[in-house]
């Protein structure tokens, strides 16, 4: 793999892409920075905190893909380049002339907004440097900015797209770290007296203070990079921790695999992140973690005070630049008895292991973890609830934040009778309520889920959507239908506009109830005659609404 990913880099090298702005790159973001349930993919490139900036191929290739609404990318173009290597641009708010006609002709022959087009490369090739697109907003993102990334066309593994742009951008600073965290090993070690986690800041990058430990103990480092040109913070490239000079553990994202963002909640404490806000990065590693950018020496990174004497932690942490900084501090072994491994108490808990496939089952629920899908062993903690009205109870698992590798199954028997058992799904409820959907078969109502500590229970809609036109007095003058569709149980699907019959393509705006039609983008030709407009909308449970009326064009 690093020898494959090596020779990727000596060819875009050699190739010489270039920015996809025609400006000094700043970034918001950088490779790999953790995030729930998923590494960032790439970089963001600030675009002045405006939409509107022109982006350019990096390089010479075609635009081999083009998705619309999906992954929480707004519009984004893809180019497949000859070095094996493909560029993503993210959050776009509109597209060169050439390819949002193809993209336009894609989207009303298959009458959907929301698309996933794949193209070869005789329909649309570009060249470096060529316009492709205008920067935006669009998508799951929350200021205006351009997310760019680069993959291995092959395996689609993430790449750093610094090791293609990095001669246009500056950083002479240094990675900061903020605070370490000290995790004893349940029933096999113990840290300042406690077989807690403990977090201790770093004032300074020497600590004075001694610490005391006994068995076995992980850690964990709050850590950020920063560049001059940028007041945002980033993700660590390369951190090692080592013990008396020894190295115990290395991470050097170099690249993350294609199927690898699950485990970032592994790598980082996602329970201590869900909680503060903070991400501490384990330099450790647990037994269902398969990233390849991870090294431990032995133990799996823990460390084992077993001798009455003072051992020296250094962290070394380096940027992709080759800027580094060192913070130390010394644990003094103290021999300790140390307390037996915790057993939480309860009936129903069960113990789940991570190199098997589990299976929970009680009356009227049973919950499948595949193999593959933990990160270590984990003690379920069941609990349950019921109210007269609903259609099951509610289950949840787990009593702190716990995100699975992979989907779990869960199936939840349904206990009142309904009479269209097809408009059944189950709901998750962490906060906020989420459709999550399912089948229904033989009394039984099965989904996927990835969240351990969420409430889980059955719901049911047979009600369509919600339809209110607005500004209808306004369509001819301003050239745009607006709706608004909602839906208060399992939620919109499909929106589908007509006009005397002939589809018109309505656009969603993210985070809300209003899809917009442009009639100056569509097929449909001004006349000033009466038209027929007619809007069909349909729920996750196939409820279906339609709104019909007349206006002038």
């Amino acid at each position: 793999m690093l020898n494959t990913i090596a020779a990727l880099l000596l060819a875009a090298l050699s190739a010489n892409f270039i920015p996809p702005v025609a400006y000094e790159m700043s970034l918001a973001g950088n490779f790999a920075e953790p995030r729930p349930n998923h590494f960032h993919g790439g970089i963001d490139i600030k675009t002045a905190g405006v939409e509107g900036k022109p982006i350019y191929s990096v390089g010479d290739g075609y635009v081999s893909r083009l998705t619309v609404g999906l992954f929480g990318f707004g519009n984004a173009v893809y180019v497949t380049h000859p070095e094996g290597v493909t560029s993503v641009y993210c959050h776009l708010r509109s597209f060169s002339h050439r390819i949002r006609n193809i993209l336009l002709r894609r989207q009303y022959a298959q009458q959907s907004y929301t698309a996933d087009i794949s193209l070869t490369p005789l329909d649309c090739p570009v060249a470096k440097g060529q316009l492709i697109a205008i920067s935006g907003n669009t998508g799951a993102s929350t200021a205006p900015h351009l997310h760019f990334e680069m993959h291995d066309t092959r395996t689609w593994d993430y790449l750093d797209p610094l090791d293609f742009l990095s001669p246009y951008l500056k950083d002479s600073l240094p990675p900061i770290a903020h605070g370490f965290m000290a995790c004893p090993l349940d029933g096999k070690g113990v840290f300042n007296g406690g077989t807690s986690k403990q977090t201790f800041g770093f004032p300074s990058h020497r600590l004075d203070r001694h610490f005391e430990a006994w068995g076995k103990v992980g850690f964990a480092i709050w850590a950020n990079d920063y560049a001059e040109n940028s007041y945002n913070h980033y993700g660590v490239r390369h951190t090692v921790l080592s013990v008396d000079g020894h190295e115990v553990f290395r991470s050097d994202v170099t690249h993350i695999p294609a199927n690898g963002n699950p485990y970032v909640n592994s790598w980082g404490d996602y329970e201590h992140y869900i909680r503060s806000g903070v991400w501490y990065m384990r330099s450790f590693i647990e037994p269902g973690n398969m990233l390849p950018v991870l090294h431990a020496a032995k133990n799996n990174g823990f460390i084992d005070f077993n001798e009455e004497r003072d051992y020296h932690l250094t962290y070394t942490l380096t940027d992709f630049y080759g800027n580094s900084s060192k913070y130390e501090f010394v644990v003094t072994g103290r021999k300790t008895v140390i307390p037996a491994k915790k057993v939480t108490a309860g009936f129903f808990n069960a113990l789940m292991r991570w190199n098997r496939t589990n299976i929970f089952s009680r009356p009227g629920l049973q919950l499948v973890l595949p193999y593959g899908t933990l990160c270590s062993d984990i003690m379920l903690q069941p609990s349950i609830s019921s109210t007269s009205k609903a259609y099951s109870p509610e289950y949840s698992f787990y009593k702190r934040p716990f995100s699975l590798f992979g989907k779990g199954l869960i199936s939840i028997a349904v206990r009142r009778t309904v009479e269209k058992p097809e408009k059944l799904y189950i709901v998750q409820k962490s906060g906020m309520e989420r459709y999550v959907g399912g089948s229904y078969r033989d009394g039984w109502v099965t989904a996927e889920i990835r969240e351990l500590s969420a409430s889980y229970c059955v719901e049911y809609d047979d009600r369509a959507p919600q339809i209110t036109p607005l500004g209808e007095e306004k369509w001819e003058r301003n050239n745009t239908i607006r709706f608004n569709v909602a839906d208060d149980k399992s939620g919109v699907k499909i929106c589908r506009g007509y006009i005397d019959g002939q589809f018109i393509l309505f656009e969603p705006t993210w985070k809300s109830h209003l899809i917009t039609c442009r009639l100056t983008d569509s097929t449909i030709r001004k006349t000033g005659k009466k038209r027929r407009l007619k809007l069909v909308a349909v729920d996750n449970r196939d409820n279906e609404a339609t709104f019909e009326t007349s206006f002038v064009y």
